[in-house]
């Protein structure tokens, strides 16, 4: 019936579990702008944070009208059905009406069988994926950072949000051919972070590195605004993980707690080893140490208990850490320019943690609410008996590090085609002045290509007369 005009819900309508999911969105959402945007800028050089923000900023919107318009559907709509496979969706908007207000559903899944109901409309679902599609694309921009010509950018994010992100989101969370496998991603360790790393690793490879006094002089512009961006993610994540479930229930609340605990064992590990080995530690450690641990646990979070979690977290630094310390002495990585390693703390901690789910996944984290029986879908890891996990989680690892790696390829050079990938040397040279107009921090100094304002001159009469 109608109270004082109010339309009431539709029986399918949870409503805490449409505000979990509206909220868990936004922390999300909150992890890209203002979290990366400042800790980007917290993290290079200060002649380059105003662009890397302005960077996060511009992928942030424009990814909102392409994910709405075509790639929602591309990721998780209806199977477009290629050589027999399900490897895509059908390009379509979710913008009408109907489909805002509409239930949401994963139609593979939902058909099958392999997903309950969602309790929550599709807009709050397209919401919530599109702040992890943003931020995938912001990170792998990290690699990209201090020499990218901005118009490159423009270009590239639409179209590897066309061409490459879809396609690993509806292989392994849209029903698609690797989740008919058995292969599984709690949370985006593969589909976004092992993504945004290979395509980041790729991309700066066919850019080309920064400056050399700019990669030797590499000094952080401003630590405390890396740390605070460094918070942001930290708590966001909590969004991250915890509303993947699709319901506030109890494994969102199990996946919550794993994350942090994941994320603390890491901070601490890395911190230990640059304490043990290097003599001393330093806030942009601690950061990559945190980093590593909260993608580390991303694929697993609802997937493991504490006691795993803790192990993954472990695993997801101390693997890394070596990684940063000793990779880029071999001449091959030497030639890459990855700006802020995100080689390091998302491909490797998210291939890490995805492994480790085919190792450690535990049953007895999922149960039907209330009776405490575990679903025959749960997944089982190697060490609960089920080594096909193991195998199935390799495969899909392999399959995203290919494509993705071949297709941001392609894409980058298509924009090549249309506007330079690099700036120009004398961008490179002055930084944010040249290619924006504009600095982060005002010191006072005089402006590159802007005049001083002209100060008019008065001339007053003296307040005393002056004896002739």
């Amino acid at each position: 019936m109608f109270l004082d005009g109010l339309v009431p819900a539709p029986s399918w309508l949870n409503s805490g579990d449409t505000a979990w999911q509206l909220i868990a969105a936004t922390l999300v959402g909150i992890m890209s702008v203002p979290g990366l945007a400042i800790l980007y800028a917290g993290l290079i050089k200060r002649k380059w944070a105003l662009n890397s923000s302005l960077m996060v900023l511009y992928a942030f919107a424009i990814t909102l009208l392409v994910w709405t318009l075509w790639s929602y559907n591309m990721s998780f709509g209806s199977s477009a059905k290629l050589a027999g496979l399900d490897v895509i969706g059908i390009p379509w908007p979710v913008n009408f009406a109907d489909s805002e207000i509409g239930q949401a559903t994963i139609p593979l899944l939902t058909n099958n069988g392999l997903l309950p109901p969602l309790r929550f409309p599709l807009s709050a679902m397209v919401y919530f994926q599109f702040v992890f599609a943003a931020i995938t694309v912001i990170i792998l921009g990290g690699s990209l950072l201090g020499r990218i010509n901005f118009k490159a950018w423009m270009l590239f994010v639409p179209l590897w949000m066309t061409l490459v992100y879809p396609v690993g989101a509806f292989l392994i969370w849209g029903g698609g051919w690797l989740a008919q496998q058995g292969a599984v991603d709690y949370s985006g360790g593969y589909v976004i972070h092992v993504a945004a790393g290979i395509s980041g690793v790729v991309a700066a490879a066919v850019v080309g590195p920064r400056l050399l006094k700019d990669r030797l002089e590499n000094n952080p512009s401003n630590l405390l605004m890396a740390v605070a961006g460094g918070g942001l993610l930290w708590l966001g994540w909590n969004g991250f993980n915890g509303g993947d479930p699709y319901f506030a229930n109890a494994d969102a609340a199990a996946a919550v707690l794993n994350t942090n605990l994941a994320t603390a064992t890491a901070l601490l590990s890395w911190m230990l080893l640059d304490v043990f080995m290097t003599g001393k530690s330093n806030v942009a450690g601690m950061i990559n140490g945190m980093i590593a641990g909260l993608v580390a646990i991303t694929p697993a979070a609802g997937f493991v208990n504490g006691f795993a979690a803790i192990a993954i977290g472990a695993a997801g630094a101390v693997i890394p850490w070596i990684t940063m310390q000793y990779l880029p002495r071999v001449k091959f990585f030497a030639k890459i320019d990855d700006t802020l390693g995100v080689m390091h703390t998302h491909l490797f901690p998210g291939a890490i943690g995805g492994l480790m789910v085919g190792l450690l996944a535990d049953p007895h984290m999922i149960v039907y609410p209330g009776s405490g029986a575990t679903p025959a879908s749960a997944v089982t890891g190697l060490f609960y008996g089920n080594p096909h996990q193991f195998v199935v989680q390799l495969g899909a690892l392999a399959v995203v590090v290919v494509y993705d790696a071949i297709a941001t390829f392609i894409v980058i050079n298509i924009v090549r085609i249309f506007v330079p990938l690099r700036m120009p040397d004398k961008h490179l040279e002055i930084g944010d002045e040249m290619v924006h107009g504009d600095v982060s921090l005002d010191l006072g100094t005089p402006r590159i290509g802007v005049e001083p304002p002209s100060v008019p001159v008065t001339h007053t009469e003296p307040a005393v007369p002056v004896p002739s």
